[in-house]
């Protein structure tokens, strides 16, 4: 296991925060470190910048890891914060893993404060198991950032320089919630038996375009770089939420090379009958890849999802078990 460092809130510990255990960790460490983070609630803002670290807490709904900073913030500047400052914790490292523990950004509804991420994690091989990922909009980004941002200064934040390099991640048996594109990014990321939770943010969607009236939510919005072989990929995975019925979209393409498969899912009543956004970009009904296998439950509805959706055979299916996508 190498070393471990020991955290804890009562002072029983190596360190009363996090932050501190992490500073007590050489740069360009080589070594193992398991850093235990004891029950309790630590409100921290995090860069773990760090290999070969593994966190490990009391359970999800024990140990939390929580801030609360928003897009629409004012900073010193005046200028607003955007989204790419507000993460709770970044991840900027490889060989990285998380285990029963809750990452929070708890500003609230999209609706007030705009997109509020409570995990950002770029690098490759980084994993999490039993974590809890709370938010609203833009709850877990997945990087790399694209190449290029629409909008002036819509990258502002610690990685707006870095290399964009595809990273590996996995998640086992995670419980992600948010509202709008509440899971997004780059990477390779594969997602096996997690619950995917959908918001009811009714107000955040206000419009007088009546065929958008009925949109409570998408759960990805994928940006993968064109030519890259993966994008998302959920196996197995449980689909709930408190919204109402063929109000949720599975995804809709951040960039327009996004993709994401669902397999063998479980799929709530709240998801769309057509199942997938195009973001009202044409174009990206033919670069895009979006594909179900063997869904299930009242919001699987196959036949009546949108043209540019594949549903896959068995023999397909197999491109995306989890050895071909992550090894």
């Amino acid at each position: 296991m190498g070393r471990i460092l020991h955290v804890s809130k009562n002072g029983d510990g190596d360190y009363r925060r996090l932050e501190d255990a992490l500073r007590a960790i050489p740069e360009g460490n080589q070594e193992a470190v398991t850093i235990y983070l004891q029950e309790g609630i630590y409100r921290e803002k995090l860069v773990i910048d760090k290999p070969y670290i593994t966190l490990l807490g009391d359970g999800a709904d024990k140990t939390i890891i929580t801030y609360d900073d928003y897009a629409l913030m004012l900073m010193p500047d005046g200028k607003k914060r955007g989204t790419f400052r507000t993460q709770t914790v970044l991840i900027n490292t490889h060989d990285f893993t998380a285990k029963s523990i809750t990452f929070e950004n708890s500003a609230g509804s999209g609706r007030k404060v705009g997109q509020a991420i409570a995990l950002y994690v770029d690098g490759d091989r980084n994993s999490f198991y039993d974590c809890r990922i709370l938010g609203y909009q833009d709850t877990l980004f997945t990087g790399p950032l694209p190449p290029n941002p629409f909008l002036p200064d819509g990258f502002t934040g610690p990685l707006e320089y870095a290399p964009r390099i595809n990273g590996r991640q996995y998640y086992h048996r995670c419980y992600i919630c948010g509202n709008i594109d509440y899971i997004f990014g780059s990477a390779t990321a594969y997602f096996e038996s997690c619950e995917l939770h959908t918001r009811n943010d009714y107000d955040r969607l206000p419009t007088t375009d009546s065929s958008q009236r009925n949109i409570y939510g998408y759960i990805t919005a994928a940006s993968t770089a064109e030519g890259q072989e993966y994008g998302y990929v959920f196996n197995r995975c449980l689909l709930t939420g408190n919204c109402p019925t063929n109000s949720v979209y599975l995804g809709r393409p951040w960039r327009n090379f996004a993709k994401t498969v669902f397999l063998e899912c479980e799929l709530g009543e709240h998801i769309k009958v057509d199942g997938w956004h195009d973001w009202d970009k044409p174009e990206a009904r033919d670069t895009c890849y979006y594909a179900e296998y063997r869904n299930y439950g009242p919001g699987a509805k196959p036949m009546e999802r949108a043209p540019f959706v594949k549903q896959l055979t068995k023999e397909e299916s197999l491109n995306f078990q989890k050895d071909h996508v992550l090894w």
